[in-house]
């Protein structure tokens, strides 16, 4: 089943923006777009917002004036629309599961703030079962000129990444542009050696050597399959946030991966997706891993 790009619209510049992101992506990958909206029905003290029915008819306006919008821009484009009664959180979780990626909003105060990612940017990121792309207002196409790279986070083996480098290689080939697949990496504490891990060492030359292995051993099966995707292999010694935001001024994409963290008060992301969430200045993407 081929799978639509599904972009959640309401009403908001942010919003709007990601609608815009969601729509070109689409036709590079010649996909359907879906442009979905939760409603639920909001009490006034108009009489006439009273009628849910009214309510509901002017959220259905809305979306269809943005998809209009969109089919002006790209008018081959295949757009459908959809206003689903419901949880903002709860009815997005269940469009990503359909979509091939979901394209969120998100509110940002330029370069140095970055994102600001509300609770239920968050809810869906640690819920959903596919890529999420978080687009801020302002974002625009000329961000996704040529020699722009799509920057994605290699961490641990090469599975913990897989869907992570898949998103960045499909997106790459589908833009023409280059990968700079990025591996940070930090001295271990004293008591993580082991004989095994100091004998693993030494037989690859040390810390750095053995993190460029790893970094290429991830990248090999994806080379493969995109075997027209340039990519540049990025090791240093950093964490892994720092080191991916001090690349992000080149990218027209950042990809991160991310497992979801349960605590006692609920779903977390990781580390290192919430600080490039909070300070890139392109969009990002946040593929879930298992």
């Amino acid at each position: 089943m081929t799978r639509p790009i599904t972009a959640g619209v309401d009403g908001t510049e942010e919003s709007l923006a990601a609608l815009a992101w969601a729509a070109r992506e689409a036709v590079r990958r010649k996909l359907a777009l879906r442009v979905v909206h939760a409603w639920r029905y909001q009490a006034h003290d108009a009489i006439e917002a009273i009628d849910p029915e009214v309510q509901i008819g002017w959220a259905k306006e809305a979306v269809g004036e943005a998809a209009r919008t969109v089919t002006e821009r790209h008018p081959e484009l295949e757009v459908s629309t959809d206003v689903i009664e419901g949880a903002d959180a709860e009815t997005l979780v269940d469009a990503a599961a359909q979509a091939e990626m979901l394209v969120l909003g998100s509110r940002g105060h330029g370069r140095v703030m970055g994102f600001l990612l509300g609770s239920v940017g968050q809810q869906v990121i640690v819920e959903a079962t596919r890529p999420v792309v978080l687009v801020r207002a302002g974002d625009e196409p000329a961000a996704e000129a040529a020699g722009r790279e799509i920057v994605v986070g290699q961490q641990g083996e090469p599975e913990d990444s897989a869907e992570a480098l898949r998103f960045a290689f499909e997106t790459a080939a589908a833009r023409g542009a280059t990968v700079r697949a990025v591996r940070a990496w930090t001295l271990p504490p004293v008591f993580a050696y082991s004989p095994g891990s100091l004998k693993l060492l030494d037989e690859t030359g040390g810390l750095e050597p053995y993190e460029r292995k790893a970094l290429a051993a991830a990248l090999r099966p994806w080379r493969d399959r995109f075997p027209d995707v340039p990519v540049v292999e990025h090791v240093e010694m950093g964490s892994a946030g720092q080191v991916l935001l001090s690349v992000a001024t080149g990218a027209q994409l950042m990809v991160v991966g991310r497992r979801a963290h349960r605590t006692a008060v609920g779903a977390r992301i990781g580390s290192v997706a919430h600080g490039v969430l909070h300070h890139a200045g392109c969009p990002v993407a946040v593929a879930p891993h298992a």
